[in-house]
């Protein structure tokens, strides 16, 4: 018999496709007095049953879910291991209302590697923790523009009454692109999501009227909206 963790578990490793044993325990082993220990023992009796499955070729074990196709070697294990990351980073600043990796729309649109909406406010989300040229994040960027234009967020069921709203665009990099090309909606730009959120502590002159009050690890992050300038986030 599956308990509600168990199940917690093996949706987030099939939302992921991977995870390490580490955030598996960080995130649904948190407050026990040896949550690694205790996530050990339930992932052994998982992988046992043949609930998910596991590579013992990385220190700390890796797991995937049963249907996993992934190589256990593939590549993009880091780049989805980022996306896990950043979602713990999230969480640590508060509670996310959804989180979705690699939500798919038509072909030749973006391909984010993530939605997730953060106090009420819905963001793509893009990890470039590998060599970008400014080219390619323009060329990335110009695949949400035709997102955009294609109208399909506004089918989204996430939509508030009454209007339509685009997610920002969160970048999370080392290196900040230059990005002087004008955009339907806002990018920002961050080493990670808990410096994007410092960053609108301090807003800079070109950022004040993207929003008019921050309340960061408090109730409410108001960000205005591109397209018509007022607060949906109230």
């Amino acid at each position: 018999m599956l308990t509600k963790r168990d199940k917690a578990i093996i949706a987030d490793l099939q939302r992921f496709r991977v995870m390490s044993r580490d955030d598996i325990a960080e995130i649904h082993f948190k407050g026990l007095k040896r949550p690694q220990e205790s996530a050990n023992n339930v992932l052994l009796r998982l992988v046992r049953d043949g609930h998910i499955q596991r590579s013992t070729a990385f220190i700390p074990y890796m797991y995937f879910c049963a249907e996993s196709n992934i190589k256990k070697n593939s590549q993009k294990i880091p780049h989805y291991l980022e996306i896990v990351k950043v979602y713990k980073e999230i969480l640590s600043a508060g509670p996310v209302e959804q989180f979705i990796v690699e939500p798919k729309y038509r072909k030749g649109l973006a391909e984010p590697d993530a939605f997730f909406i953060y106090q009420r406010t819905p963001f793509f989300l893009e990890c470039q923790r590998t060599f970008y040229t400014e080219k390619m994040i323009e060329e990335k960027l110009s695949r949400y523009i035709a997102l955009y234009e294609s109208g399909l967020i506004a089918e989204e069921p996430w939509q508030p009454a009454g209007k339509v709203v685009f997610p920002y665009i969160l970048i999370l990099s080392d290196t900040r692109y230059a990005l002087d090309r004008p955009y339907p909606f806002r990018v920002f730009q961050a080493p990670s999501f808990l410096g994007f959120l410092r960053s609108l502590k301090q807003p800079q002159q070109s950022q004040q009227s993207v929003y008019s009050d921050i309340k960061v690890a408090g109730a409410r992050l108001k960000l205005r909206d591109p397209q018509g300038g007022t607060s949906w986030t109230d």
